[in-house]
């Protein structure tokens, strides 16, 4: 799985007009799912995630965690992260998972941050959506469960 992280003061989604998630203070997570991805993968990004220690504390170092500042996440379903643009000039997907196992993945994500005790909204899975935020910071981080960066 593959995570683009972004620390926010305020972020939403809309589909067709409607907002359908939206958060204040916290992270905005894009998340890509891999055709070789496993629940493994899913534990390891979202303890990853939800320990990062990317908020300021009193002393303006980035020393807090999400739950440390009373933060929510907003986890948009992104493909694209996987794809791969080395060769030509069109992207090739075909690292990025299918469908039939992305849901489940993306689903117990944002499950089991919001059993941890996280305010958690979403985008909609397969759907075009219009993504907005206040990128705080900016503080922008790229997170990969096989570690490949």
């Amino acid at each position: 799985m593959r995570a683009v992280v972004q620390r926010v003061s305020r972020a939403s989604v809309t589909v067709d007009g409607i907002v359908v998630g939206a958060i204040d203070r916290g992270l905005l997570v894009l998340l890509g799912v891999g055709h070789d991805d496993t629940p493994a993968d899913v534990d390891y990004l979202v303890e990853k995630i939800v320990g990062l220690r990317i908020f300021e504390d009193d002393a303006g170092k980035m020393n807090l965690a999400l739950a440390d500042v009373g933060g929510a996440l907003l986890v948009v379903s992104q493909f694209t992260l996987w794809g791969d643009c080395r060769k030509g000039k069109r992207p090739s997907f075909t690292d990025a998972a299918p469908p039939e196992k992305a849901v489940p993945l993306y689903e117990s994500f944002v499950a089991k941050a919001a059993a941890m005790g996280i305010p958690t909204a979403t985008g909609k899975f397969r759907e075009h959506m219009h993504v907005e935020l206040v990128n705080d910071g900016p503080v922008t981080m790229l997170v990969d469960s096989k570690k490949a960066f």
